[in-house]
């Protein structure tokens, strides 16, 4: 199943993943008022260790969201070599409403950065559901130096929507990564998803189809 999405970030950055097997449908301008609920196959990865990473739906049925607890990449300094990547990979499955359908309309990501002059910092995700498997990230590139909020959006443009099977239920696969490098500077610089920092967490919303 394949997904189409454009990146946005602290500079504007244009990328493309896809996904396959899209389903006729009318379109549905707000969502369901049935009840959608989220179950959390799995969760997997370097950032996001056993009982650190949770996702629920929002009560509006538009969106989903990932709050992680130790999601951080950080290099340089006497920091750990192998922390530099982090990645986490949350499987969910999504229980609609009969003779509704959705597709990934967008997907935003917030969290906490500090780059020191010459490094740089990367987060990254794609999209997949069950059966399928895509290798194409939507990447956001960062640069040094820089020390506060940062924010990064993927977005799927309504033609390029591709929605789940009807009728049929498959599970979807959120996969994120965090790099940090720190390049000429000596000194720490790290990039973090974690809702200690705040109010951060990842937003995955949905776009809704009659089948």
């Amino acid at each position: 199943m394949t997904f189409r999405l454009a990146a946005l970030a602290s500079a504007t950055v244009l990328a493309a993943l896809s996904l396959s097997g899209p389903a006729r449908a009318d379109t549905v301008l707000t969502p369901p008022s049935g009840q959608v609920t989220l179950d959390v196959q799995t969760v997997n990865g370097s950032g996001c260790p056993a009982g650190t990473a949770s996702a629920a739906m929002q009560s509006d049925n538009t969106a989903f969201k990932i709050s992680y607890s130790q999601y951080l990449a950080e290099d340089g300094g006497t920091t750990d070599p192998t922390a530099f990547r982090k990645n986490c990979q949350v499987n969910v499955l999504v229980h609609i409403p009969q003779g509704f359908t959705f597709a990934i309309a967008r997907a935003d990501y917030w969290g906490k950065m500090h780059l020191e002059t010459g490094a740089t910092a990367l987060e990254r995700a794609n999209y997949y559901f069950q059966g399928s498997s895509d290798n194409n990230y939507v990447d956001h590139p960062f640069t040094g130096p820089y020390d506060g909020s940062w924010r990064a959006t993927d977005i799927t443009e309504t033609a390029d929507l591709v929605w789940a099977p009807c009728g049929v239920t498959r599970s979807l696969n959120i996969n994120t990564e965090l790099r940090v490098y720190a390049g000429t500077s000596t000194r720490r610089s790290y990039i973090s998803m974690r809702a200690s920092d705040g109010e951060v967490y990842t937003l995955v919303q949905f776009q809704w189809k009659q089948c």
